[in-house]
Order: structure tokens, then sequence, then C-alpha cells
């Protein structure tokens, strides 16, 4: 797996005059069964949250409010990726090393999860992810 791998979602949009509503199905928007949800909010300014890998987990990050950007990184490439529509997830499947940076002021993303939580799936040293994808 590698940045190529990860994509924007584009999940759907119910228009109303009373406001919009985007809903998410697993394993019709996003490609996995959602085991667990989670949120981040009032990240301080130039604070940057992530600054990890997962051996196995896959994600779908959603700018709820406001944006923030995605640092992805393969090991090889990197690549970043701008959220700022509550419509678009962004899809990452393990063994990409990830930071979330720039959050605007209010910003919430919601993260949705293939798994329950598992100190041992993460990656929290860059080099040890690095020497793992090289194998």
């Amino acid at each position: 797996m590698g940045v190529d791998d990860c994509r924007i979602i584009e999940l759907p949009v119910v228009h109303a005059p009373q406001g919009n509503l985007t809903f998410v199905e697993a394993h019709r928007h996003v490609p996995f069964a959602i085991e667990r949800v989670y949120y981040l909010y009032d990240v301080p300014g130039g604070a940057a949250r992530g600054g990890h890998a997962h051996r196995k987990l896959e994600q779908v990050l959603i700018a709820m409010s406001g944006s923030f950007e995605a640092v992805l990184d393969d090991g090889t490439n990197r690549r970043t990726v701008m959220l700022n529509r509550s419509y678009y997830g962004l899809y990452m499947p393990g063994l990409i090393w990830r930071e979330l940076v720039n959050f605007s002021s209010g910003s919430v993303c919601m993260v949705l999860a293939s798994a329950w939580y598992d100190e041992s799936d993460y990656f929290r040293d860059y080099d040890e992810f690095r020497a793992a994808v090289k194998r």
C-alpha cells in the first residue's frame, strides 16, 4: 500500500431548505465495517495530531467543521490532502504514516476506523515504520 491508495471518498448529500444531510454506510461508502468512531476538536493553533501509522487499521477522516491537512507518507512518497468539506472523506489503508496539520479555528475531524483501539497496531516511531515498510 502507498499514498496513491489513499483517496477521497465523496459522501452522499441530501439537500434541503432546512439544511443538508450527509450519511455514511459501511461497505457502501467506506470499504470496511465501522468498528470505532472518534473525533478531534479544540486543536490549538499550530498543533499537529497523528504522527503515527497503523499496521492494519483502515480509516476515513472527515472534516466535520473547518479544515485541516493530512500529510500522508508511505515510507517513500509523501502527499498532502486538504480536507474542508463535510461530504468528503479521506480513506487511508494500513501502513500509511499520517500527520494532521493546519487546523482552522473550530475545526472538527471525525475518524471512522475498521477496528477497536489496539495499541499493538500502532507505529509511533517513524524509523521503525520505515524499516517495516521496506521489508
